[in-house]
């Protein structure tokens, strides 16, 4: 995001040069008079665009089924639509995503009883297969920054590869229809270090204060598995809770392959990367207790290492409609999902088959993702 900024923000500031130069060089001529400089826009930059795209095995914590061998099969394919706006203005930036997961049937909506199973109560109450709808969830992300040169009006925080430091604060939200009955809510503050790369690129490291203020979990609610006489010691009164504030470092990257001959000019590439601190235990509100099922959180790992985009609509129409419709391959990794431990033998994260214990790998996603996205 920050290249875009700069660029604009570089223009903006040689037009502002021109005018000034053009209005000095006019009032020594007797025969014209200078035209006023027309004023800058608010925002520099709008940026709206709407992507669809596909992981093809994803995971989702808790959500697991039984392969025909009888091993563990924790992998769902989603489908993402997503809408994002970015926007540049004199003093910063502002970047907003809102997508809509669409699951497979190994990530049930609820009420489901089950992954893949049902019980017949017309039959003996005897298994038999289920075919749940998929879940869906709705999640939201919105990010802000505040340039110190820009509000210090200086350079002074331009040094070598170092563009701007800047204030950034954000939020993120969701809602699902799973069971879990999930419904985040998390605050993120602190700083942002944006570094040049060669050829149109940046890389921004930001050190953040991370708080998670509100979460539920329907497995913890008292009366859905817990001790329903316990509140606030074997299980939550209502399932909603509140984890610690923690710290977060998230990066991003961006760089166009300028290096490649000027008729395949069409590539770049860019990833993210994003850690989280522990923020208590699985269920916070209750104490570290295996026993009760409740084990403490680990960093979190989140992260697309590395996206490969072709800008279809300059390779199709020409430089003027560079990046209107963009088509890109990626690989997805989340360690810890959510923080949950991906080694512990928790309902979220383990499985249990012929009396035997161990990780189903729903707390690990790795998967290809690939989309297409379209500027508007």
């Amino acid at each position: 995001m920050s290249f875009r900024f700069k660029a604009v923000a570089a223009a903006a500031l040689s037009l502002a040069s021109l005018a000034t130069g053009g209005s000095a060089q006019a009032a020594d001529l007797p025969v014209k008079a200078a035209k006023k400089a027309p004023d800058l826009p608010f925002f520099l930059v709008i940026d709206d665009r709407v992507s669809f795209s596909y992981i093809f095995t994803a995971a989702q914590p808790g959500a697991w089924s039984l392969k025909p061998d009888g091993t563990v099969n924790a992998k769902t394919a989603k489908q993402v639509y997503s809408f994002t706006h970015f926007d540049a203005w004199a003093y910063g930036t502002n970047f907003f995503t809102i997508s809509l997961f669409k699951s497979d049937q190994n990530d049930p909506a609820g009420p489901c009883t089950s992954t893949g199973v049902i019980q017949d109560p017309l039959n003996g109450f005897a298994t038999v297969s289920a075919k749940c709808a998929g879940a869906s969830e709705i999640y939201g992300l919105f990010r802000s920054t505040l340039g110190w040169n820009q509000l210090f009006d200086t350079k002074a925080f331009s040094v070598g590869p170092l563009h701007n430091i800047s204030f950034e604060a954000g939020m993120d939200a969701n809602t699902e229809n799973r069971y879990f009955g999930a419904a985040k809510r998390d605050v993120v503050a602190g700083l942002e270090f944006a570094f040049d790369l060669p050829y149109k690129g940046y890389f921004n490291v930001s050190p953040l204060v991370y708080w998670e203020f509100y979460n539920h979990n329907s497995f913890s609610q008292c009366g859905a598995g817990w001790d329903p006489n316990n509140p606030g010691v074997t299980c939550l009164a209502n399932g909603n809770t509140s984890y610690k504030p923690t710290w977060a470092i998230e990066t991003n990257y961006y760089m166009d392959l300028g290096f490649l001959p000027e008729n395949m000019q069409y590539f770049s590439i860019s990833g993210r990367m994003a850690w989280y601190g522990r923020k208590g235990t699985d269920t916070e509100g209750l104490p570290y207790n295996p026993a009760n099922n409740v084990y403490n959180t680990k960093v979190e790992f989140n992260s697309e290492p590395i996206r490969l985009t072709m800008d279809a609509s300059k390779a199709i129409w020409g430089p003027k409609y560079s990046h209107f419709v963009d088509v890109w391959v990626a690989y997805r990794y989340w360690q810890n999902k959510f923080g949950l431990d991906h080694n512990a033998p928790s309902i979220a994260c383990s499985a249990t088959v012929g009396g035997v214990t161990r990780p189903s790998g729903a707390c690990t996603e790795s998967s290809l993702y690939s989309g297409i996205t379209v500027k508007f």
